[in-house]
């Protein structure tokens, strides 16, 4: 079993930035796929990105590349999303995601879940 939490959510303005954390306890992270996913009021969970267990391969949501960047520090146990250029249409809850495997970029191929933090952009 992993606990995942994150954090680093909170309003921003259009154009700035934000970084979020996930922080992994339980078990440690350096084997597993890890992914953020976002889901907005009304709308379904979302791909954001995912990075293999070793950080060589990272996937991004076409609506986030070039803007946001995921990485991890198994040393600590933890994911980041580094948020830049963020657009009104960015605003939504923000998850954590964990699986022992790799099978899409889907939120069912995740079966760890954090408790979502918010992220808002004002325009």
């Amino acid at each position: 079993q992993v606990q995942l939490v994150e954090s680093g959510g909170g309003l921003v303005q259009a154009g700035g930035s934000l970084r979020l954390s996930c922080a992994a306890s339980g078990r440690t992270i350096d084997s597993l796929f890890m992914g953020w996913f976002r889901q907005a009021p009304g709308e379904e969970r979302n791909f954001v990105a995912t990075i293999h267990w070793s950080g060589g391969r990272i996937y991004y949501a076409d609506s986030v590349r070039g803007r946001f960047t995921m990485s991890r520090d198994n040393a600590k146990n933890t994911v980041y999303l580094q948020m830049n250029s963020v657009k009104p249409e960015d605003t939504a809850v923000y998850y954590c995601a964990a699986s022992s495997y790799y099978s899409g970029n889907v939120p069912s191929s995740f079966g760890y879940w954090g408790q979502g933090t918010q992220v808002t952009v004002s325009s």
